[in-house]
């Protein structure tokens, strides 16, 4: 049995973060069943594991880049990075609130993570999170989150004892949320983000003790409660104070409401109006300063409604709703630089006017790429694309998304990342599930994926064309210029920090003390077996004279090969290298 810990450690956020985004996997259905506010487009709970798994997966970098791995990363960094990756991964409206409420714990546990500061964290976590909605609205998940805090501020014992009590008292906001949103009273059901952070809370329950929560009976559509240990709360607990227009035992007779099915909805700071909100939801990456986010959360505010913009130190999540998505948009703009960004129409998401749906094509490619200049590439070629930027990998809902929004029949994934080919499998099982038909190949990087998109024909058969994809890939060989941040040892030898590393095939192959020296003694090796076609995508920073004098130098070395190059923007690598 493994040793529980005394604070939160390193290694206790890795386990938290990986219990939360397997109990929300679990629960993740059942949470987008009564997903019905502020929009009932029963994706609460999608969103929500999408966020953690972006968490997560930060979390684990951290691990990964550990450098002697005789000891775990420190405290700070471990729960700094949840809560980037909670930033930069957020979804929807309950994402970014859960990417609020993480980055404010990680705000205190990075200085210790014992019971004092745990009992901070939460206090903290939930004032951060209501300040980043521009109108708070109670029976939300706010609500639940400042019960949390409550509770864990009473206790001054151990660390076992204040994570219990904030999530029992969790456990108790949520079920008093359909008393104080009547939305959630008139579906019977409670708050599906408060729902989702119960999950979180469960998790870090079980990290803190080894063993799971108990959770009380589960209610599911409007039968009789039966005990289930680890079943969820959906409706109400019984013994529960009675709601209006709700049976004792739970769910009105209709049960839960089918996911996109409006329920009384209405905008986030105005919730029994009973009219439908705006059309559009508009998310994106932000860096800005604060001055300038301070305007841009009175203009976003006067465009729509269910505003949360939250982080800080120059990065930001914005959402909101709004009928007007290009001026969301441009309001970023004039701010700072948006990125990332997603602006979902509500009608063709829930399904409430399938006639917008236009026929899907047969075919359509994704391609993860490395920066925006290689996307306009790609896009010119008829692809889907997803951008990779420097340190912030796609989790899986992000390729889903991609996938979608392809709008095809079928669909060849291109991830050119070994580093992504669980998070690719993943998202093509996801689509595979929606009636996509999904081919992963498995390109290692963008240079691949390049060759693999020059070779595509829609017009033939699936399989024929995933085959001729497949071969192009395997066929080209690819290497990148890096820049070694540390002293270290590699294939080629020891390396000093600044010296120039030259990886073939992911392996270092070459140290350099320069760009241009380095990438030709990369392109001779690579060469030296043989090749018809050397393509060079330059990173942002190069200048235009590398090109040439690359380009000059397999002209005259290496006849009847043919040089490209592209330019790949803001790139992680200064160099890419394919050889053909």
């Amino acid at each position: 049995m493994p040793q529980l810990p005394d604070d939160l450690d390193a290694v206790a956020v890795r386990t938290w973060c990986s219990l939360a985004l397997e109990a929300l996997g679990r629960e993740r259905a059942e949470i987008d069943a009564i997903n019905v506010y502020p929009i009932a487009d029963g994706d609460t709970g999608t969103n929500l594991y999408l966020t953690v798994e972006s968490a997560a997966a930060a979390v684990e970098a951290v691990f990964a880049a550990h450098e002697t791995g005789a000891t775990a990363p420190a405290t700070a960094d471990a729960v700094r990075a949840m809560a980037h990756g909670a930033l930069i991964g957020a979804r929807g409206n309950s994402g970014t609130i859960l990417a609020q409420l993480l980055r404010g714990m990680a705000e205190v546990l990075a200085d210790g993570g014992d019971a004092a500061h745990l009992r901070r964290a939460l206090t903290r976590a939930a004032d951060a999170a209501r300040r980043a909605v521009a109108h708070p609205v109670e029976g939300t998940v706010l609500t639940v989150a400042a019960a949390a805090a409550e509770a864990a501020e009473g206790e001054e014992s151990d660390l076992r004892t204040v994570v219990h009590a904030a999530y029992d008292g969790a456990l108790a906001a949520l079920a008093k949320t359909p008393e104080q949103l009547a939305v959630l009273g008139r579906a019977g059901v409670v708050d599906a983000g408060g729902r989702g952070l119960v999950a979180v809370l469960g998790a870090l329950v079980e990290t803190v003790t080894g063993q799971a929560p108990v959770r009380g009976p589960r209610i599911v559509h409007g039968k009789a409660p039966t005990p289930v240990d680890g079943g969820s709360v959906l409706g109400l607990p019984v013994g529960g104070t009675p709601v209006e227009g709700v049976p004792a035992g739970g769910f009105p007779a209709g049960g839960v409401p089918e996911a996109g099915v409006p329920v009384g909805e209405g905008p986030l700071d105005c919730p029994e109006n009973g009219v439908a909100g705006p059309a559009f939801e508009v998310i994106y990456l932000l860096e800005a300063g604060d001055e300038q986010v301070a305007r841009l959360r009175t203009r976003l505010d006067a465009l729509g409604d269910s505003l949360v913009v939250v982080g800080g130190d120059g990065l930001w999540h914005v959402h909101v709703h709004v009928d007007d998505a290009g001026a969301a948009v441009e309001a970023g703009v004039e701010a700072g630089r948006p990125y990332r960004i997603r602006i979902t129409h509500f009608a063709t998401e829930s399904g409430h006017d399938l006639r917008v749906q236009a026929e899907p094509a047969q075919r359509a490619v994704v391609v993860v790429v490395p920066g925006d200049g290689l996307a306009g590439l790609c896009t010119e070629a008829g692809a889907t694309t997803v951008i990779a930027r420097p340190g912030e990998p796609p989790a899986s809902g992000e390729l889903v998304d991609a996938i979608r929004r392809a709008h095809a029949r079928e669909v060849v994934l291109l991830p050119n990342d070994a580093a992504l080919r669980h998070t690719a499998a993943a998202a093509a099982e996801q689509a595979r599930t929606e009636g996509v038909r999904v081919a992963l190949v498995p390109t290692r990087a963008a240079v691949q994926g390049i060759a693999a998109l020059a070779v595509h024909e829609p017009d033939r058969g699936f399989d024929e064309d995933v085959v001729a994809m497949t071969a192009a890939a395997g066929a080209t060989r690819y290497a990148e210029l890096a820049v070694a941040e540390r002293q270290s040892w590699t294939m080629a030898g020891i390396c000093q920090a600044g010296d120039i590393l030259g990886l073939i095939d992911g392996d270092v192959a070459v140290i350099g003390a320069d760009v241009p020296a380095t990438a030709r003694t990369v392109l001779d090796r690579m060469l030296a077996a043989g090749g018809e076609l050397v393509t060079l995508v330059l990173g942002e920073d190069v200048p235009d004279a590398l090109a040439e004098a690359l380009e000059e130098h397999v002209r005259e070395g290496y006849l009847a090969v043919d040089t490209v190059v592209y330019r790949g923007g803001h790139q992680r690598a200064p160099l890419l290298i394919g050889v053909e």
